[in-house]
């Protein structure tokens, strides 16, 4: 694996997790939310992330492992990879605490309230500044695999890795707004909210470092398919336990769906296109 894909593969991840400074921009200088946009924005990341999940690399991954270990453990092999991976995302969520949820739908018409009322809406200040930065907390503590996910993808193939980086770049934009938002109300402070918004991004570029660091001298063909699907399962599961159920938090039903299968349409037409 040659140095400039891999330093390629880190850019799209920075990008990716400091996409979070830009919801928190957003919060600070719109006024107002554009809730649908958001909703079909946040289902087309989650349709990207399904489909290219299980038409490209589990694929990949699978193929791969048949060729290593056969037909039959190479197949059982990548769907206890793509468990696996499901099952790390899901311990990860137990550490978050619900309250402090990441996902949770903030607007920038909060930023309308006066502090004392949005205190008083929140309970008190230091209530808001607990949520603010737990909130961060929780969002460098998701950003962490994802940053894999996306580093990973990019390694895979350079086109697909764009087509990952944006769609996880467009559903940290609310996170931005779900740590500046609590936090300017109990700082009154725009530029530490930005701040603490903008770092809870870098976990991302983190784990894709930390990642490669740890897998890079155990590289091989099998580590590579059980990566692979491991990633696969990463990215199914955040799509229908965060990115869904966020979108339908942010506008109807059926824009969220709408959204999803855009998303898939895009990345079948994009995958189609690069085919040798």
């Amino acid at each position: 694996m040659n140095d400039e894909a891999v330093v390629f593969a880190f850019g799209l991840t920075l990008f990716a997790g400091l996409s979070t400074g830009i919801g928190s921009l957003l919060a600070f200088f719109a006024k107002r939310t554009n809730t649908r946009l958001l909703c079909v924005s946040m289902g087309f990341s989650a349709g990207v992330m399904i489909y290219v999940s299980f038409v490209e690399i589990f694929d990949a991954a699978k193929i791969n492992l048949i060729g290593l270990y056969g037909t039959r453990w190479g197949t059982a092999a990548t769907v206890a990879a793509f468990f696996t991976g499901m099952a790390l995302i899901a311990v990860i969520d137990k550490f978050v605490p619900e309250s402090d949820n990441p996902h949770e739908a903030h607007s920038v018409e909060e930023m309308s309230l006066e502090p004392r009322e949005h205190a008083e809406k929140h309970n008190d200040m230091a209530a808001l500044h607990r949520a603010g930065i737990f909130t961060a907390i929780a969002i460098a503590i998701h950003n962490f695999p994802e940053g894999l996910v996306t580093f990973t993808s990019a390694l895979i193939d350079p086109n697909l890795g764009v087509a990952i980086s944006v769609a996880v770049a467009i559903h940290n934009i609310p996170e931005g707004i779900a740590v500046s938002v609590p936090l300017f109300y109990a700082t009154g402070d725009r530029k530490k909210a930005f701040v603490y918004s903008f770092l809870s991004g870098l976990s991302e570029p983190l784990g894709a470092l930390v990642g490669y660091a740890i897998l890079s001298p155990f590289l091989s063909e099998g580590v590579i398919g059980f990566l692979f699907a491991g990633v696969a399962g990463i990215m199914v599961f955040i799509s229908f336990d965060e990115l869904l159920p966020a979108a339908e938090e942010y506008g109807e039903h059926h824009l969220s769906v709408y959204g999803m299968v855009g998303g898939m349409i895009l990345m079948a037409v994009s995958l189609l296109l690069f085919i040798d």
